[in-house]
Parts: structure tokens; C-alpha cells; sequence
């Protein structure tokens, strides 16, 4: 395509028709960068002045240059059981090691050691609390087990001498914060708690699929980065459909997947 507009502007000579299929081919290549693949770490471009998705970089051009998701997958030039390391910056955000917190509807068994009048099960309220014996509205939602069965060796410190304390979680649920959800033309949409390295398949296996009327290839990822809110296009139809390995990607807390209906 772009090899073709060119040869039209060199045939048209003119200034004027120059310029305007000039035009034509900047946007016709901006156009293309907006399919982002997810194995890959950016997209660039040349771009008109005024394009959101374009920034002035430090020689005073612009240039294109989109965030993607990285899938922590081996390259997809990897040959069967060869050994290829694999990219996993991004599994978890920051790079940090994923560690469970506690929400509402989550079961906690809580073992205060020597002390069997002191242990107890409890389910999390709705606002974020529970009641053991000797400890009233004790907050534990977006805390880990660990946080928590320290917080209640503290408090418990005033009835008992070194108080040790284990917290085990059942029944995951998890903050929302933390939940991965699923809107749109999956077969059971839901909130799943997220689970250390999730990938998409993972997902799309939880969920049931796709239905017959979704549009897989123009799923949307909504993540938060940074405080911001971005969006990443998928390709669940190739995925999921077709088993294209290179279109998995790794999930990360709080991600949303919208899946829309075909147009026909």
C-alpha cells in the first residue's frame, strides 16, 4: 500500500496533489501502528502534529510510540524444545512478587498457638471486618494473612504472654481492586480472583470461551498503570479459535477484559 501512494505522488509531479497524497500515506501508516501486537515492546512511525498517540522525543520530531502489553512468553521464533528465556518484567506490576490480599467473602482460620479458646474461623464482612474472641472490628480487607495474624498478636499481646498467631486463607475472593472481570460476549462473564502468573488463557478457559457472537479480535484489555487507565486491543478469536499462542499475555490485579458483540 505505501509503496503504491508513493508511486502515485512521484507520477502526479503537481505540488498540490504531492502534498495531499503525502498526507495519505503519513496517515495510512499511523493507521497501521494502531493494531498493537502484544509481543512486541512498541510501535513507531512517522505521525501528523496533533496525534494523541505521538510525543516530541529529544531531536524535536515526533514520533509514535504505544505501551503494550509484554507477555512473558518465549519469542515466537523459539523452536520446539529449545530452551528460551523468557521476558516476565512485566507479570506483576513493578516487578514485584504477587502476594495475596484479603477482601470481602474471603474465610479466615485463625490459630493463636497453645491457646485453643483464642482460635477461630471468620468470614470478612462487607466493610472489610471481622470479630474473633477478645478483638472487636479488627480491619483486614487489602491486607495480606501474614499483616493480619501480626496485627492480632499485637492486640492479643495485652491478654496473652508472646502470642503467636498463623492466619489461613479459604475460600478466595479477594478485594475488587484485585479481581480480574470479564464483560461482554464471553460465555460466563464474572469476577475471578487473580491467581500469580494468570495468563489470558487462563482466563478465557475460566469463563468458558467465547460465544458465538463476540468479536474476539476487537476485545479490550483495561489495566491501570501508574494510576493511569490505558487500554490494549486483543486477539482472543486467534487465541482461543485458532490457538495462537503468540496472541496469550500474562494479567496483572484489577485487569478488565471487554469482549464486544459482532456486527454481523
Amino acid at each position: 500500500m505505501e509503496e503504491l501512494v508513493k508511486s502515485w505522488i512521484e507520477y502526479a509531479r503537481g505540488p498540490a496533489t504531492a502534498g495531499m497524497l503525502g498526507a495519505l500515506l503519513l496517515l495510512t501508516a499511523c493507521s497501521h501502528t494502531s493494531e498493537i501486537e502484544l509481543n512486541e515492546s512498541a510501535v513507531s512511525g512517522e505521525c501528523l502534529e496533533g496525534d494523541p498517540g505521538c510525543v516530541v522525543g529529544e531531536d524535536g520530531k515526533l514520533t509514535r510510540v504505544e505501551t503494550v502489553i509484554d507477555t512473558g512468553l518465549p519469542p515466537k521464533d523459539c523452536q520446539p524444545g529449545a530452551t528460551c528465556e523468557k521476558n516476565t518484567k512485566d507479570v506483576t506490576p513493578a516487578g514485584k512478587v504477587y502476594k495475596y490480599l484479603i477482601g470481602p467473602g474471603d474465610n479466615l482460620t485463625i490459630n493463636v498457638w497453645r491457646n485453643a479458646d483464642l482460635s477461630s474461623s471468620a468470614v470478612v464482612r462487607p466493610d472489610g471486618m471481622i470479630t474473633i474472641p477478645l478483638i472487636e472490628d479488627l480491619p483486614v480487607s487489602g491486607r495480606t494473612p501474614t499483616q493480619i495474624a501480626r496485627d492480632i498478636e499485637n492486640l492479643l499481646a495485652s491478654y496473652v504472654k508472646d502470642p503467636l498467631v498463623t492466619t489461613t486463607v479459604t475460600g478466595f475472593v479477594g478485594p475488587y481492586t484485585e479481581q480480574i472481570r470479564v464483560v461482554g460476549e464471553a460465555t460466563n462473564p464474572q469476577a475471578l480472583p487473580y491467581r500469580e502468573n494468570m495468563t489470558l488463557l487462563d482466563l478465557m478457559i475460566a469463563v468458558g470461551g467465547l460465544t458465538d457472537f463476540a468479536a474476539g479480535n476487537r476485545a479490550v484489555l483495561v489495566r491501570i498503570v501508574q494510576g493511569e487507565q490505558k487500554e490494549y486491543r486483543l486477539r482472543l478469536e486467534d487465541l482461543v479459535k485458532d490457538g495462537d499462542i503468540s496472541a496469550n499475555a500474562y494479567l496483572q490485579p484489577g485487569d478488565i477484559l471487554i469482549i464486544p458483540e459482532s456486527w454481523f
